[in-house]
């Protein structure tokens, strides 16, 4: 019995300190995705919400509750490549823009050589995000399943929260307008489940998007 016992312990004392340095990179990964938004100084608490997105909407089309937790862990990191390629809050010149989508390699790069699960996903989702359903996105040109699917639940909660929240340089957009670019993206630059996942789960969306909305005269 007392060997029992202790082999016990041993196992509860081991998954307690696997949960907790879970949690430390869980905390450590949305800081620092916190640190990399606050840099742009226009998207406040774009990357808490995109978390919980993401986290719904694996849940909805299936995903395990052990993938929908990682992917929540690491969606935060999705633009971390920008922290070294531009600091310009608003709209971007067309230069800009060329300079900006090399923010998916750098990403990319930041976790690649990370062995562990966290960082490597979290490697995938700042590589892939931008990717398109239809082969059109960069940087890559990868099209369809291509396309890991936590990238493609991502690239929908990024554009949804860009559209649906307020930035620096622009009003929110009424919910309709969001959800008809959503219909019209379809198949294009979306893939056709998630995107059939986020009306599904609209109302929840919401609710999460409010929770955490920037305060007001934030922008």
């Amino acid at each position: 019995m007392g060997l029992v016992a202790s082999y016990g312990g041993k196992a509860l004392e081991s998954a307690m300190l696997n949960h907790e340095i879970e949690h430390t990179q869980r905390e450590l990964l949305l800081k620092l995705g916190e640190v990399c938004e606050s840099r742009s100084k226009d998207t406040g608490q774009h990357v808490r919400r995109m978390a919980e997105y993401s986290y719904v909407l694996a849940l909805k089309i299936g995903l395990p509750q052990e993938d929908a937790d990682l992917l929540k862990m690491v969606s935060p990191m999705h633009d971390v490549g920008k922290v070294s390629i531009l600091n310009k809050p608003g709209k971007l010149t067309d230069e800009d823009f060329v300079l900006m989508k090399l923010h998916t390699d750098v990403g990319h790069d930041i976790f690649k050589s990370s062995k562990g699960r966290v960082m490597s996903t979290a490697a995938v989702v700042a590589w892939q995000h931008h990717e398109k359903w239809n082969g059109q996105g960069y940087p890559r040109g990868i099209a369809g399943e291509q396309i890991h699917i936590f990238a493609r639940i991502t690239a929908v909660a990024d554009v949804f929260d860009a559209l649906a929240s307020e930035r620096v340089y622009k009003r929110a957009w009424d919910i309709d307008k969001v959800m008809k670019l959503f219909e019209d993206e379809r198949g294009r630059h979306l893939d056709p489940q998630m995107v059939d996942a986020l009306v599904a789960c609209l109302p929840e969306i919401l609710e999460i998007r409010d929770q955490l909305n920037d305060p007001p005269g934030r922008f």
